[in-house]
């Protein structure tokens, strides 16, 4: 009730401007009530006003209804602390042109009526994000795969009952997602998911497969293979994969910029010295174009605390060889935290900092 008090003082201000008698909008004559004013004005402001006031206006008249449900295109509920589903069901058979979609919670409140119904009317949507819908069953993966074939950013992340049949039945049908977020869906995240992705789901950039405990060589190998513009990769916790993971990331995935390794206790050397490889042959891609010379500036993060196995020389070729990774305090791009042997592995800024304050003679006593 406050929030359209507010709107209607609004109103009035916009009845003092007008000259008091209606104010003149082109040629749509005078605005005497919220219905009179054009639907170009009404849209313009529902791009303006956040979520929550949206959800007020849109019972102010039919005018504010009929503005939101064309021009309405972002909308996040995840403030929402106890009727999201019944929201949900209100909403998405109004707002048929939502391209971005937040459903994230606190606690479980979505149930698949709600995930069904917004497949069912939206079907432009292109960013959804379900994390923590732990109620959710593969009854709403389905209906995503059937009603939202445009998906290009997907956070399922926390969504423990999926399971990996569901999820290769996605991958099948949104082929244009770009952005995957299946942190601790610990039943649908397996190999025989990151070959679907992989022969699918070639445009890939970022996926979070963090502490998915069955994802193996296999499946990364295959993810590498399918989708070389992958530019993030976290598989922390993943503790099934070896060398060869990294390997066909390295050999494969040139724009590779973010890898998480946390835990991978099964990493050594060799991986390590795959990665500082794989700069070199990214170089000879980049002198191919201007452009990308600028661009493609190689690891800008890497993960590798807890992976006891590795050594000082390994992890120092790899920092030698990617100038974005820093391990000097505030630009911690490189984390070896866990890894006490790996003390003396320094970025070169660390190094120049150290020559530079030996340059200079120290003052007499």
């Amino acid at each position: 009730m406050e929030r359209r008090e507010e709107l209607d003082l609004c109103f009035e201000k916009l009845m003092v401007f007008g000259g008091g008698g209606g104010a003149k909008m082109g040629g749509c004559g005078a605005i005497i009530e919220w219905k009179d004013i054009p639907m170009e004005l009404l849209l313009r402001i529902v791009s303006l006003v956040d979520d929550r006031t949206v959800i007020v206006v849109s019972g102010v008249c039919s005018g504010w209804r009929d503005a939101i449900c064309w021009g309405l295109t972002q909308l996040s509920l995840s403030r929402c602390k106890n009727s999201m589903n019944n929201l949900v069901l209100s909403l998405a058979p109004k707002l048929t042109n939502l391209q971005t979609l937040v459903l994230r919670q606190d606690k479980p409140q979505l149930l698949d009526n709600a995930i069904e119904t917004v497949a069912n009317c939206c079907h432009d949507l292109q960013d959804l994000d379900l994390s923590k819908s732990f109620k959710l069953s593969d009854q709403s993966l389905y209906a995503l795969a059937h009603g939202c074939p445009n998906l290009v950013k997907l956070n399922i992340s926390g969504c423990s009952a999926f399971s990996d049949t569901a999820l290769v039945y996605l991958a099948s049908s949104c082929r244009k997602i770009k952005y995957l977020n299946l942190c601790g869906c610990v039943k649908a995240a397996s190999d025989k998911v990151l070959k679907a992705i992989g022969y699918n789901c070639n445009q890939l950039q970022s996926l979070n497969l963090g502490w998915c405990e069955q994802v193996g060589d296999a499946g990364v190998k295959c993810l590498a293979y399918g989708c070389p513009d992958l530019r993030a990769l976290d598989l922390c916790g993943c503790v099934l994969i070896t060398d060869d993971s990294v390997i066909a990331l390295a050999n494969n995935c040139l724009h590779l910029r973010s890898l998480g390794l946390y835990y991978c206790q099964n990493i050594t050397d060799k991986a390590m010295y795959s990665l500082a490889h794989s700069r070199v042959k990214n170089k000879r891609e980049m002198l191919k174009s201007v452009k990308n010379r600028y661009e493609d500036e190689g690891l800008m993060n890497l993960n590798i605390s807890q992976c006891t196995a590795l050594t000082p020389p390994a992890v120092q070729a790899v920092c030698d060889s990617f100038p974005a990774l820093h391990t000097c305090p505030g630009r911690h791009s490189l984390m070896i935290s866990g890894c006490l042997n790996l003390t003396s592995v320094h970025c070169a800024c660390v190094v120049q900092a150290h020559r530079a304050a030996s340059a200079f003679p120290h003052p007499a006593h």
